[in-house]
């Protein structure tokens, strides 16, 4: 293993081990839950919208689940904080793929982007967002809600 491979997956257990944006809002704005019935990886997405209705001014998560599911979704609560509903809802998974900075096998990636897919479907069920067609196809094997 390389030593940048190790600095990924020292980051990857922080944010494991000292989520970022763990929590629940109050009245969020936005809310879903997702699920990956192959691990039993569960996460509820939160959302605090600012006052121009379209900046996510807050993110939260809770749920449980696997090291790479709850760093991933911790680490996608600073990524997105600051940034439009529009810009989220078309935010490409390899941007957060690039944040983990580590390569995943198939099952690994379904959990490492349960919370972003969570994310989308929160946006499109409170703004009417689009879900872009590269989610149509985990549809199958995430369970969003």
């Amino acid at each position: 293993m390389s030593e940048f491979d190790q600095l990924y997956r020292e980051v990857i257990l922080d944010h494991y081990r000292n989520p970022r944006g763990h929590g629940e809002l109050d009245r969020p704005d936005a809310e879903a839950e997702g699920q990956n019935p192959l691990c039993g990886d569960e996460v509820t997405i939160y959302v605090r919208l600012a006052p121009d209705g379209e900046t996510i001014d807050e993110v939260k998560f809770s749920g449980r689940g696997c090291a790479i599911s709850q760093a991933a979704t911790s680490m996608l609560t600073e990524l997105v904080t600051g940034r439009t509903a529009t810009e989220v809802a078309t935010l490409p998974k390899d941007e957060l793929l690039e944040e983990i900075g580590i390569p995943l096998t198939p099952v690994r990636l379904k959990c490492a982007l349960l919370g972003l897919g969570t994310l989308k479907v929160a946006l499109h069920k409170a703004k009417g967002t689009p879900l872009p067609e590269e989610w149509a196809g985990m549809a199958g094997d995430l369970d969003l809600r």
